[in-house]
């Protein structure tokens, strides 16, 4: 793979083609995803759990097995949230109606500032990797910092990276800093990569929670 150079890329000109790039070396699912199952762990302390899930052709989670609802509830939202970005939407759908202009570089990568339909949102890029992404969304701000990533030799997947919620107006940040790891998978030979553990930490006063959600056993669903 070749990677955009964003060496000479001048504060304030159009960086429009790196950020596509990045963009576009997204590990995605290939059209036809007919969804996979398996069995789901979820453990947090000297708490386990247990169960069995289902992920559609339609990307909807579908967790059994769970006697705890807040657990379900926290499988089903983390299988969603991960299958909902392997979705492949083309560039100009999604930022067509965006421009983007570059900022300052640091060793996170490039800014590119976004103006258009997405004005107030920025990224940060570096080696057709999307480094940080700062979002509006549904009234709030979140901002993702990506540490490594896991190449599947048909584009990136983030493997460790923080979140922070904040206020759009005040910056004051809502809720707690979330770091995760993520560990994927392929599901057969030559097939989609899906997660296979996801590991989150909270931070919580001078501590910091942990939970653990494993995925196992799995295999493609068949009609």
């Amino acid at each position: 793979m070749t990677v955009t150079s964003i060496a000479n890329v001048a504060p304030g000109s159009d960086c429009r083609d790196a950020f596509q790039a990045a963009y576009q070396n997204r590990y995605t699912w290939e059209p036809g995803f007919g969804g996979y199952q398996g069995r789901c762990v979820w453990e947090q302390g000297d708490r386990r759990v247990e169960g069995r899930f289902q992920i559609g052709a339609d990307l909807k989670a579908k967790v059994e097995g769970v006697d705890d609802a807040e657990v379900e509830k926290a499988i089903a939202s983390q299988l969603w949230e991960v299958a909902i970005h392997r979705v492949r939407r083309p560039f100009e759908q999604v930022h067509g109606a965006n421009t983007f202009i570059a900022g300052d570089s640091t060793d996170e990568g490039l800014e590119v500032l976004i103006a258009g339909k997405g004005e107030g949102d920025r990224y940060r890029i570096k080696d057709d990797v999307v480094t940080m992404v700062h979002r509006h969304i549904h009234g709030t701000v979140v901002t993702i910092h990506t540490g490594s990533t896991t190449d599947t030799g048909s584009g990136y997947l983030s493997h460790t990276y923080n979140s922070q919620y904040s206020d759009p107006e005040t910056g004051e940040r809502k809720g707690s800093e979330n770091q995760f790891e993520d560990t994927f998978t392929p599901l057969f030979e030559g097939g989609p990569w899906v997660l296979q553990q996801r590991i989150i930490k909270t931070e919580s006063g001078d501590a910091a929670e942990k939970q653990v959600f494993r995925f196992e056993s799995l295999e493609a669903m068949t009609n």
